[in-house]
C-alpha cells in the first residue's frame, strides 16, 4: 500500500466513524423524544435528518476519487467497497431513527394513546442495546476485528427477542382499546424500525468479515437458523 493510498484510506475510516457516531446519537435522541413524549426533541431529530445524508455523499465522493486516482490492489479495494457499503447502511440506521422521530409526533396528536409504560421500557431496553451494538461494531470495524463482527452480530437475537415481545404487548393493548388500531400501528412501527436497525447493524458486521475475508458472509443466525429461531422464541 502507498503512503498516499494509507492517508486517504485513513481519512475515509475516520469519515465513517463520525457517521456511525451522529446515527446513534440520531437512534438516542428520536427514542427519547418518544419516550418523554418531546416533540421539540423528535422535530430537532427531523431536521437533523440531512447530517448523515450529506456525510454519507462527501465520503461516497472521497472514495471513488480514491479508487480512480490510487488505483487500489485487490485487498485495498476491498477495504474502499466496504466503507462504501458500510456507509449506506448507517445512512439507513439515520433514516429510520428519523421515522421513529416522525412516528412520535404523529402518536403525540392522537387524542387518545395506549398505556405505554411497558412498551417504553421495550424501547428504551432495545436502543441501549442498539446503541451499544453499533459502538461495538464501530470499533470491530475500526479494529479490522473479525470476531467482534461475529459476537456483535449475534447480540441481534436479543433486539429481535425485545421485538416479539413488544409486539405481543402492544397487540394485547390494541385489543383492550375501542381506538387500539389505530394508535397500536404507531408503537408497532416504532419498535420495527429499532428491529430493522438491528438488521443494518448485521449488515456492517457482515461488511467486516468480507474486508478482512473476502467471502460475503450471513451473520444473523435468529434468522437464518429456523431451529435457533425457534429455540429463542421468534416464531
Amino acid at each position: 500500500m502507498n503512503e498516499i493510498f494509507a492517508d486517504e484510506q485513513k481519512k475515509l475510516r475516520g469519515r465513517f466513524m463520525e457517521m456511525g457516531i451522529d446515527a446513534s446519537e440520531q437512534i438516542y435522541l428520536a427514542t427519547k423524544s418518544f419516550i418523554d413524549k418531546d416533540i421539540e426533541l423528535a422535530q430537532k431529530v427531523k431536521e437533523n435528518d440531512d447530517l448523515v445524508n450529506e456525510e454519507e455523499l462527501a465520503l461516497e465522493k472521497r472514495a471513488l476519487k480514491v479508487m480512480a486516482l490510487q488505483q487500489p490492489l485487490a485487498a485495498d479495494f476491498r477495504t474502499v467497497i466496504t466503507i462504501l457499503k458500510a456507509s449506506s447502511d448507517v445512512e439507513r440506521i439515520a433514516d429510520h431513527a428519523v421515522h421513529i422521530a416522525r412516528e412520535t409526533i404523529l402518536v403525540d396528536a392522537l387524542e387518545e394513546k395506549l398505556n405505554s409504560q411497558e412498551i417504553d421500557e421495550i424501547i428504551s431496553q432495545m436502543t441501549v442495546k442498539l446503541r451499544r451494538m453499533l459502538e461495538n461494531i464501530l470499533d470491530a470495524y475500526l479494529k479490522t476485528d473479525e470476531q467482534n463482527a461475529y459476537e456483535v452480530a449475534n447480540c441481534d437475537l436479543e433486539i429481535d427477542r425485545l421485538y416479539i415481545q413488544g409486539q405481543k404487548i402492544i397487540i394485547e393493548k390494541m385489543k383492550d382499546h375501542p381506538k387500539g388500531i389505530e394508535m397500536g400501528s404507531h408503537y408497532l412501527t416504532i419498535i420495527r424500525l429499532l428491529e430493522r436497525i438491528g438488521d443494518h447493524i448485521v449488515n456492517l458486521a457482515e461488511w467486516i468479515i468480507y474486508s478482512v475475508t473476502g467471502r460475503i458472509t450471513e451473520l444473523n443466525p435468529g434468522k437464518a437458523n429456523p431451529v435457533l429461531v425457534k429455540d429463542q422464541g421468534l416464531k
